[in-house]
């Protein structure tokens, strides 16, 4: 009897770890169907027309010239002139929008100044300095007169100092 215990709860144990539906399959992912809408006019292929290439060196120089037949045209060349041999380059970008406005970017990037691009399409910052606002200024010389109290006074001005830490632990205050 003892026996056929163990034989019943191995088979009880064998049918209860049995999974209830089938294994999961795993598959790659359907393909992308979006497709980017199109214009009539976008539907032409685009030659290209030059498309000069010099891959890097050893000391980081190469170039890249590309033009298309829609009149993009992009430049670009380098070489290891910066510090501890980085590259330093120098570009352009011509395009024509689709409204008739030509378009055109010139770059530097190189370890004075970083990325330094230059052209028209550019939003210009006003030129500094521009009239500071009479609330700013009344602000700042508000500020100089206090200090110059403090130093007079020794204080430390309004200016809040932390306390020195205790070494010695009081249990909280009851209010």
């Amino acid at each position: 009897m003892n026996t056929f215990a163990i034989f019943f709860a191995a088979l009880l144990a064998v049918a209860s770890a049995r999974p209830d539906r089938a294994p999961r399959t795993y598959a790659a992912p359907p393909p992308n169907s979006y497709n980017a809408p199109r214009s009539s006019s976008s539907s032409d292929e685009v030659p290209i027309l030059r498309d000069d290439r010099v891959y890097p060196s050893a000391a980081g120089e190469y170039s890249t010239d590309t033009e298309t037949g829609d009149g993009i045209s992009i430049s670009e060349s380098g070489y290891g002139s910066g510090p501890d041999g980085a590259v330093e380059s120098q570009g352009s970008v011509r395009f024509t929008h689709p409204d008739g406005e030509s378009f055109e970017l010139t770059y530097v990037a190189n370890a004075e100044g970083g990325y330094q691009p230059e052209s028209s399409a550019l939003p210009v910052a006003p030129e500094f300095p521009h009239e500071i606002p009479q609330f700013v200024l009344d602000q700042i010389a508000k500020a100089a007169r206090e200090d110059e109290e403090a130093a007079r006074s020794g204080s430390s001005g309004g200016r809040y100092a932390a306390p020195e830490p205790s070494s010695a632990y009081s249990a909280p205050r009851s209010g």
